[in-house]
């Protein structure tokens, strides 16, 4: 061989190595992270999917790349942005912030696999025909957030004794929250007054018409909308001074007086483990969806020295943990 066709074949090889190198390399699988929620707020459950994720193996940026896109509390955004991440072909949907975000991400798709998480029955809503055995392309967290809402509203009849007008704040675009108050409410006999609000205006109008109904108490209706605004409800709450209860220990943990429900930190990490194993082949119809066991009572006691409000001595024994 000549000396000039050796160097021509060996500077041929050398584009051609790192060509081949480069085919060989898998390609980055990519998460669609929808949520209803707004990523300022929801960065505590998005540090807690990514847990999840890393248990898993996985580490965005290292070996797996994160599509985000969030509805700030607009659930009419959602069909929108879930056919967005179909359209871009993403490994599989993390539909979060509330069972909207599910219900948008299985209305736009029936291939792509989808881990939700839903405050109340996947099954009612039609995500899943069976919480054992999902079917479809579907799986996730049921967090019993909306089903809680008559446990906390017995919590805050134990609260404030015989309240002659109770206070539900909700949000008219998830309207299906106050079914199960109003049952709640007429099984003892509680006078209710429903609020709506459903943007940042209307929650503060709402609290004005609140003050000039003068509840003993109030309650917000579990909404994914609430939790990213709960600096705001706390807010009012107190400076109206009402004894209110809450869905999450997140609200109590910025000053709120009292909460019960699950915990969405543990919900979001479970997610981040499903997305993880289905990245790794497994199929959501084969995966049981996840049922919420730990429910948490949190008492903020500093609130309610501000409040002048002494807490029954029952219910502080009850309190899995007391804000001082």
């Amino acid at each position: 061989m000549r000396r000039r066709e050796f160097i021509s074949l060996l500077g041929g090889g050398a584009v051609a190595w790192p060509l081949a190198a480069r085919a060989q390399q898998p390609v980055m699988p990519v998460i669609g992270f929808l949520s209803g929620r707004s990523s300022a707020e929801a960065a505590y459950a998005v540090a807690a999917f990514h847990r999840g994720l890393k248990a898993l193996g996985y580490v965005e940026g290292d070996n797996v790349a994160i599509e985000q896109r969030w509805a700030d509390g607009e659930y009419e955004r959602l069909p929108a942005l879930a056919a967005d991440l179909v359209r871009r072909r993403v490994a599989v949907i993390t539909a979060t912030g509330g069972h909207v975000s599910g219900l948008a991400a299985k209305a736009a798709t029936s291939t792509v696999p989808i881990v939700f998480n839903a405050g109340e029955d996947p099954v009612a809503l039609g995500l899943v025909t069976s919480i054992n055995r999902p079917g479809g392309n579907a799986t996730g967290v049921y967090v019993f957030l909306l089903e809680m809402d008559a446990n906390r509203l017995e919590l805050l009849r134990e609260l404030v004794p015989n309240p002659a007008l109770i206070v539900v704040l909700r949000n008219p675009r998830l309207k299906a929250a106050s079914k199960e108050i109003a049952e709640a409410a007429r099984a003892v006999g509680q006078r209710i007054e429903l609020i709506e609000a459903g943007d940042e205006g209307e929650i503060h109008s709402a609290f004005k018409r609140i003050a000039q109904l003068q509840p003993q108490a109030m309650m917000t209706s579990a909404d994914p909308f609430f939790n990213a605004r709960r600096e705001q409800l706390v807010t009012l709450a107190n400076h109206y001074a009402i004894p209110a209860i809450y869905e999450l220990r997140e609200f109590a943990a910025v000053g709120g007086l009292m909460s019960y429900g699950t915990s969405l930190t543990e919900a979001y990490q479970q997610i981040g483990i499903y997305t993880g194993r289905i990245l790794k082949g497994e199929k959501p119809a084969e995966l049981p969806v996840v049922q919420s066991s730990k429910f948490e009572l949190v008492i903020n006691l500093k609130t309610a020295k501000a409040l002048r409000l002494e807490i029954p001595p029952t219910l502080l024994a009850r309190a899995d943990e007391v804000i001082e």
